[in-house]
C-alpha cells in the first residue's frame, strides 16, 4: 500500500511538472505569435485607455466642480509697497518730463509770444508809445534816461525816441532772442557790455543823434545834445564836466553831425592837458580849447 502510494505521488508530480513546462512553452508561443496578439493586445489597450480617459474626465470635473464650490471667491492683491513707489516714480517722471520739455519750450524763441508781448505796451495800435515806454521800462527794471534804453533802441533800429514800432520790435527782439520781460532782463547785462566795444560804442554814439533829433532837423538841439552827450560820455570822458560847462555858457543853440561826430574823436584822442590838440579848423572845438585854457589861467 505503502509503495502504491508512493508511485501515485510521483506520477501525479511528473503530471504538475510536465503541466507547468507546457504552460510556459504556451505562453512562449503566445509571444511569438505577433500578428495576432499584438492586435488583440492594441484592442485591449485602446479599451484601457478610453476607460482611464473618462475616468480622467469624470474626476477632473468633479474636481473643478468642488474646487469652485469649496474655494472662496479669489481677492485682489494688495500692491506692495515697491509698487507704490514705482507707480509714485512713474507719475513723477511723467511729471518731469512734460515739466521739461515746457521749459524746453519756453526757452527756444517764438514770434508768436513775441507778438503777444508787444501788444501788452501797444494796445490795440501797432506802435509803444510814451506811456507804453513807461509801462515797458518800469516791468525790465530800467529808467527811461538809462543808456541801456539807447543801446535797445539801437539794436531794434528804432527810428524815433519814446516809439518803438511793431516791425522794429519784431525785428530787435528776433534778433536778441527775447520774446519775455524775463528774457530780456536777463540780457540787459549784454546790452550794456556793447558799450565797452569800441566800433559798437562808435555805431552806438553816431546813432543816437539820428535818434534824438526832430526828424524834420538836420541838426540835434542843444538841450537833448547835453543829455545825450552826458549819457554816453559822461562816465568813459574825463573832461565831459568841463565841455559841458562850455556848452551852458556858449552861444551855440543846435549840433550838427558832423560837430557831432568830432567830438566823440576828441574825447578819444587829445590828452586830458590838451597838449596834443592843434587848431583843425572845427569851430565848436577850437573855441572849447580857447575857453578851457583861459579857465586855467585864472
Amino acid at each position: 500500500m505503502h509503495s502504491d502510494a508512493a508511485a501515485v505521488n510521483f506520477q501525479l508530480n511528473s503530471h504538475l511538472s510536465t503541466l507547468a513546462n507546457i504552460h510556459k512553452i504556451y505562453h512562449t508561443l503566445n509571444r511569438l505569435n505577433l500578428t495576432e496578439d499584438v492586435g488583440q493586445d492594441d484592442h485591449q489597450t485602446g479599451e484601457s485607455l478610453s476607460k482611464i480617459r473618462r475616468i480622467g474626465s469624470l474626476r477632473s470635473c468633479s474636481s473643478s466642480d468642488c474646487f469652485s464650490k469649496v474655494m472662496p471667491p479669489r481677492k485682489k492683491r494688495r500692491p506692495a509697497a515697491g509698487d507704490d513707489l514705482s507707480a509714485k516714480k512713474s507719475r513723477h517722471d511723467g511729471k518731469y518730463d512734460s515739466t521739461r520739455i515746457k521749459a524746453e519750450e519756453e526757452e527756444v524763441f517764438s514770434s508768436k509770444r513775441c507778438l503777444e508781448w508787444f501788444y501788452e505796451y501797444a494796445g490795440t495800435d501797432d506802435i509803444v508809445g510814451p506811456e507804453g515806454m513807461e509801462k515797458f521800462c518800469e516791468d525790465i527794471g530800467v529808467e527811461p534816461e538809462n543808456v541801456v534804453m539807447l543801446v535797445l533802441a539801437w539794436k531794434l533800429d528804432a527810428q524815433n525816441m519814446g516809439y518803438f514800432t511793431l516791425q522794429e520790435w519784431l525785428k530787435g527782439m528776433t534778433s536778441l532772442q527775447c520774446d519775455t520781460t524775463e528774457k530780456l532782463r536777463n540780457s540787459l547785462d549784454y546790452l550794456r557790455s556793447l558799450l565797452n566795444e569800441p566800433t559798437n560804442f562808435k555805431l552806438i554814439y553816431r546813432y543816437a543823434f539820428d535818434f534824438a533829433r526832430e526828424k524834420d532837423q538836420r541838426s540835434l538841439d542843444i538841450n537833448t545834445a547835453k543829455c545825450m552827450l552826458g549819457l554816453l560820455l559822461g562816465k568813459a570822458w574825463s573832461l565831459f564836466p568841463v565841455f559841458h560847462q562850455f556848452l551852458e555858457q556858449s552861444k551855440y543853440k543846435v549840433i550838427n553831425k558832423d560837430q557831432w561826430c568830432n567830438v566823440l574823436e576828441f574825447s578819444r584822442t587829445i590828452n586830458l592837458d590838451l597838449s596834443n590838440y592843434d587848431e583843425d579848423g572845427a569851430l565848436l572845438l577850437d573855441e572849447f580849447v580857447e575857453w578851457y585854457k583861459g579857465k586855467q589861467m585864472t
